[in-house]
């Protein structure tokens, strides 16, 4: 029914504002007494055989909401109603700002694929703070950071103290964003002689916010990276003891689209997500698995339709996977489907839980390697 109303209705709509009143719709629905609960059971994809070990804590299911859909964590008891396991809020940035100008989103259905360039907009991060204090107790909540556009680089780093200090005690594990193509020289953060610095500022910040409970930090990466550029952030955050990476954010790439070339060009620049992703993010995937092997939590996210992708990501290594495109197409029931399906994947290889799976298609002696490495002194 979602797919016959996005085809005939939907696709026809500006894409940043059907967003925007689907989404505000959904919460409104949920708040309703008695509706959410509804939605909750109706949705609900639970199944033991989904359950699986991230960050100190038990996921009910590996499918998690990518960042950009609540970049203002308003909509959190919604989202995890509708199935996820759990959902990452953002980007959000230290002071408010309201993003590119508009319009600034756009489909590509023949693609299954989007383009943005948002730009980071959002309430900044004490609007965030405050409505993520009432955030559920028992959803698992991410919370992904960025650079505020107006602030220059020398001072990007003073720019994410300020967020992480706020947003960390709030968030069951933090994202350090520098790989949106959307905000001026982010992506130039990704350089190891920058990142490292910036990553180790933010574990500091985060340590001093939350004195009590360690809050897991992660670094989300772009697919365009070269090789040896994501082989340089995979040995960062083995120095780092980060606790997991991100692969990958959206791409500035604009090759092998059925979309026509010279509309995709009248669109402009922005991040493309969705299926053509798909390809990039696993081999970026594959090349973090063979450096880290089990020492870092691997989540992967770009080109996720189905429980087929889903499960190639986990067998190539992630622990978890998230989705925003794919949502976008799939419609509210999205979640569930993927989640059936991937419990029904779990049973088929006699598997009992879905962790068994995790790395199952990474060559065995990559693994062993950092086994290997990872109990040995240093």
């Amino acid at each position: 029914m979602y797919r016959l109303f996005y085809w005939l209705v939907l696709q026809r709509l500006p894409a940043e504002g059907t967003h925007k009143v689907s989404f505000a719709l959904l919460r409104a629905a949920v708040a309703i007494p008695g509706v959410g609960a509804l939605v909750r059971w109706w949705y609900s994809a639970k199944d033991p055989a989904l359950e699986i070990r991230a960050f100190g804590k038990v996921f009910p299911g590996p499918l998690g909401l990518a960042a950009g859909f609540d970049k203002e964590g308003k909509g959190v008891h919604a989202l995890l109603a509708l199935g996820f396991g759990f959902v990452e809020v953002g980007t959000v940035t230290a002071e408010a700002q309201p993003g590119n100008p508009k319009p600034r989103m756009f489909r590509l259905p023949k693609d299954r694929a989007l383009i943005n360039r948002l730009g980071f907009n959002n309430d900044g991060a004490a609007a965030a703070a405050l409505r993520l204090a009432h955030r559920p107790a028992d959803g698992i909540v991410g919370i992904n950071i960025g650079k505020t556009k107006r602030i220059a680089e020398s001072e990007a780093l003073a720019d994410y103290i300020d967020s992480a200090e706020r947003l960390a005690p709030l968030a069951d594990y933090l994202v350090v964003n520098v790989s949106s193509p959307n905000t001026p020289g982010l992506r130039d953060l990704q350089a190891v002689d920058k990142l490292r610095p910036l990553l180790a500022a933010v574990r500091a910040a985060c340590d001093r916010a939350s004195p009590l409970r360690r809050v897991p930090l992660l670094v989300k990466i772009a697919p365009d990276l070269a090789d040896a550029d994501v082989d340089a952030v995979a040995d960062l955050a083995l120095e780092l003891g980060l606790d997991g990476i991100i692969a990958t954010n959206t791409t500035i790439a604009r090759t092998g689209l059925a979309t026509p070339a010279d509309t995709v060009a009248a669109l402009g620049a922005g991040g493309l997500s969705g299926a053509p992703l798909k390809a990039r993010s696993l081999a970026v995937l594959q090349r973090l698995r063979a450096r880290v092997g089990t020492r870092v939590t691997l989540i992967a996210v770009g080109g996720i339709e189905s429980a087929d992708d889903a499960w190639a990501r986990i067998r190539a290594g992630a622990t978890l996977v998230q989705a925003y495109t794919g949502f976008i197409y799939g419609g509210p029931s999205w979640p569930k489907r993927v989640q059936r399906d991937l419990a029904q994947k779990v049973r088929e290889a006699g598997l009992s839980t879905i962790d068994q799976a995790v790395g199952a298609d990474a060559p065995a002696s990559t693994t062993a390697e950092a086994a290997r490495e990872a109990a040995t002194p240093t």
